[in-house]
């Protein structure tokens, strides 16, 4: 049963065709987002509980993420550079699999120290399969599917707000601990599920719809592959590139900092039991995305092609109103105006999803796809590491969460305006793939 998903649709590729290989690779990595993402934010909704256990303060509460952001970004590069030479299927499974192991590791854990290793250990581990998981994309889908195929994937990184409501409710009706147990099960069934992919040819796509030749899809990608560094400089001369993953990791660094905190708000600020915050954080995280993403889905169809950079403008946008709107939300002092104004600014942050990515595969070339992804999570990961832990140190010194939470705001503005900026370089820079696609 092995490499049995994903492959090439009877009568073999098609120019015209959104999905040659199918839509089953993407439900596959769909499901691999959104396993990982419910239990990434399963710490949020559980955190009240592990406080009460533990006796740790609010700083050392927010360096968990800090640490596990640190451990990630150690190993973005060097995992952008194996996407980009061995078989990412394999690789995605892999880590899939060690990140069931370590969620196991979370649960069982005997003391603090335990505990912050493994998520530690585990925020490692999920680092490795993002840019193999970007690179897949791009070559199981052609860039008039890309947004749908990347805003569908990378939407998981919101609707892991189901984590905050699990954690939230099994912490109330059970234990912390079970939340995490519970998780091990589809961890180890979705590492089997990304084992039955099969890898598509590297550029096999972009050279077809370059060409517009059947013919010339199947040749293989140039084996000599320039080393590490130097590779790198090249991802990184990209304009567009910069401009979208310096914005984009500006806004993770609000994102990580007030949504890892927000049940917690809710809790203190607003007198909300456990169970309610997780629950209301993680509803209005899904219900505000899934919203968000079908509207951005819609608008970068519809401006894509007709407006200068047009699915920069629909996001970049997003980003800069949602913003504010959540700036807005966290002063409010009931629970029913902050949850309809933090559902309006979720919904309009996700216009981003399903553009910012498509874009981004847009303007890499094929063979550093993978690199390409990996500057981009190295960037998020760097962005969202300190998130939390500013808003902790603000909490414990100003004796004031809210405070803490309003200082990220600034960042997040500013990363909306930084990806409306990379509009300027889109269209030369997404003009040289294609054209040296069609040079082979």
């Amino acid at each position: 049963m092995v490499g049995i998903l994903g492959s090439p649709r009877t009568g073999g590729l098609d120019a015209g065709s959104r999905a040659p290989f199918g839509w089953a690779p993407l439900v596959v990595l769909f499901v691999v987002g959104f396993v990982d993402r419910i239990e990434y934010n399963l710490l949020s909704g559980v955190l009240p509980a592990v406080q009460k256990e533990w006796g740790f303060s609010d700083t050392a509460a927010g360096s968990i993420p800090t640490a596990a952001a640190l451990a990630a970004a150690v190993v973005a590069l060097p995992a952008g550079y194996l996407a980009d030479r061995l078989s990412r299927t394999r690789i995605i499974a892999v880590v899939v699999f060690v990140w069931a192991i370590a969620t196991l590791g979370s649960g069982l854990a005997t003391g603090f120290v335990m505990f912050y290793l493994m998520r530690v250990l585990l925020a490692a581990a999920e680092n490795i399969d993002n840019p193999a998981s970007g690179s897949l994309l791009a070559d199981y889908y052609p860039p008039v599917s890309r947004a749908k195929a990347y805003g569908l994937t990378r939407v998981t990184t919101y609707l892991g707000g189901v984590g905050t409501l699990l954690g939230g409710v099994l912490a109330e009706a059970y234990s912390w601990r079970t939340a995490f147990l519970v998780m091990v099960v589809p961890g180890v069934l979705t590492a089997l599920l990304v084992w039955m992919l099969r890898e598509p040819r590297r550029g096999e796509l972009d050279r077809l719809v370059a060409t517009g030749d059947p013919t010339t899809a199947g040749a293989a990608m140039p084996a000599a592959k320039p080393p590490f560094w130097r590779q790198v400089r090249q991802v990184v001369a990209i304009p567009t590139l910069v401009s979208v993953c310096v914005g984009l990791s500006l806004l993770t660094l609000g994102l990580a900092g007030i949504f890892y905190w927000l049940p917690t708000f809710m809790v203190r600020t607003l007198g909300v039991g456990t169970a309610a915050a997780g629950s209301l954080s993680g509803l209005i995280t899904v219900a505000g995305t899934l919203t968000g993403t079908l509207v951005g889905s819609w608008l970068g169809r519809k401006w894509h092609g007709t407006r200068k950079g047009g699915r920069l403008l629909a996001g970049g946008s997003g980003i800069t109103a949602g913003s504010l709107v959540l700036a807005g939300a966290l002063a409010m002092e009931s629970i029913g105006a902050m949850t309809a104004l933090v559902l309006l600014a979720c919904s309009l942050m996700s216009i981003a999803i399903p553009n910012m990515t498509a874009c981004l595969a847009d303007v890499v070339p094929a063979a550093a796809r993978g690199l390409g992804f990996a500057v981009l999570q190295l960037l998020i990961t760097a962005g969202g590491a300190f998130g939390s832990l500013i808003v902790g140190i603000a909490s414990d010194r100003l004796g004031s969460l809210s405070a803490g939470m309003y200082i990220l705001v600034i960042p997040m503005v500013v990363g909306g305006l930084l990806t409306l900026g990379a509009r300027a370089s889109f269209e030369r820079d997404a003009g040289k793939v294609m054209e040296d696609a069609a040079r082979g």
